[in-house]
């Protein structure tokens, strides 16, 4: 069964959460077992040699903490938002290998997201730092070796441009289909996620989703002939529920410096620190989504669903995230269950 018409047959609404930033000094992942007791769809968690800032001290092998949050859970399923698979820290084989092996684990909890990586995560394991393009052609002849390595039912050669393997065979083949989804920021990538991917990941506002990063990704996927309307448009959304001055703050210190570089391909998470102290409160108030209320979350939502989103990864970054768990449990995720039913 292809993965798109296994993973979208419920055709609804999904709203899942992303944990990358609710590390303690034990990575307990206590998370995870509070999300999924809240109802959300899914868990994620992103991959990082070096955390964007200084301040955020935690930036641990995703790898395994795949295989703990699976375990540590018991029906959630986890994805990573996203991988690299271009040559850098990872070999597409071994990315193949270890989403393979963790699929015949947890069948039907892993999602890999995949995309064309940062300097500050892949630069140092490659001698050059490849433009945009390159990279891009990279994590396509990757995600075709990757699929091979999952699909092929005997021993074959990869002949590629950037990747070449003789003899090559996958023991640990998944059972079930690994769906991919294709991180796109821009118009010409969701093309590409259309045309590759399974899904599409994105994080851009509404509109612009709906104007302009939406239809490009149903304009590949056409060109590929599959069916849009079966495939995930998932959007990374930051925010946080209460206390503006206390969200801002957090955002500060965590994230916010790697939103506003100039030079996307920084290296230092000190410098990208000391770049975060000059972004405004007001900066931060227009690219973040800091709501007071629930109901201004439960708006912007329906904004998103109304450009054609059918997926919401939301990263908290309110004071008390337990809190806005029992939030989304009581509130959010009910509120557009009953949407769906009344649909």
């Amino acid at each position: 069964m292809p993965t798109s018409e296994l993973q979208v047959s419920e055709n609804r609404f999904k709203i899942s959460a992303d944990a990358s930033f609710l590390m303690d000094d034990n990575y307990s992942l206590e998370s995870v077992k509070m999300y999924e007791n809240a109802g959300f769809d899914s868990v994620w968690f992103a991959d990082h040699f070096l955390p964007w800032q200084h301040s955020f001290k935690y930036s641990p092998s995703v790898w395994p903490l795949l295989g703990v949050a699976a375990e540590r859970s018991r029906s959630i399923p986890i994805g990573i938002d996203v991988t690299s698979p271009i040559g850098g820290r990872y070999h597409p084989a071994i990315i193949a290998q270890a989403t393979a092996t963790l699929s015949l684990m947890f069948p039907g909890r892993i999602y890999l997201g995949v995309g064309t990586g940062e300097a500050l995560n892949d630069g140092r394991f490659m001698t050059e730092w490849p433009d945009w393009k390159e990279r891009m052609d990279r994590l396509i002849e990757g995600i075709s070796l990757i699929r091979k390595l999952w699909e092929s039912p005997d021993y074959f050669d990869f002949q590629g441009k950037y990747f070449n393997m003789r003899k090559i065979f996958l023991y640990a083949k998944p059972k079930i289909n690994v769906p991919i989804y294709f991180s796109a920021i821009g118009e010409k990538a969701a093309i590409y996620a259309g045309r590759y991917g399974d899904h599409l990941l994105t994080d851009n506002s509404p509109k612009k989703c709906r104007d302009k990063i939406f239809p490009k990704f149903e304009e590949g996927a056409k060109k590929a002939n599959k069916d849009p309307s079966r495939m995930e448009r998932a959007v990374l959304v930051l925010g946080g529920v209460g206390n503006p001055k206390q969200i801002i703050a957090k955002l500060r210190k965590l994230i916010i410096g790697g939103e506003f570089l100039e030079n996307i391909d920084a290296l230092d998470p000190r410098e990208i620190d000391r770049h975060a102290q000059e972004v405004s409160d007001e900066m931060i108030l227009n690219t973040c989504y800091v709501s007071e209320t629930i109901s201004e979350l439960i708006e912007l939502f329906d904004q998103y669903k109304s450009s054609g989103a059918n997926h919401i990864i939301y990263t908290d970054f309110s004071s008390d995230p337990f809190a806005t768990a029992k939030l989304f449990s009581e509130k959010i995720i009910p509120h557009f269950r009953r949407s769906l039913n009344n649909a």
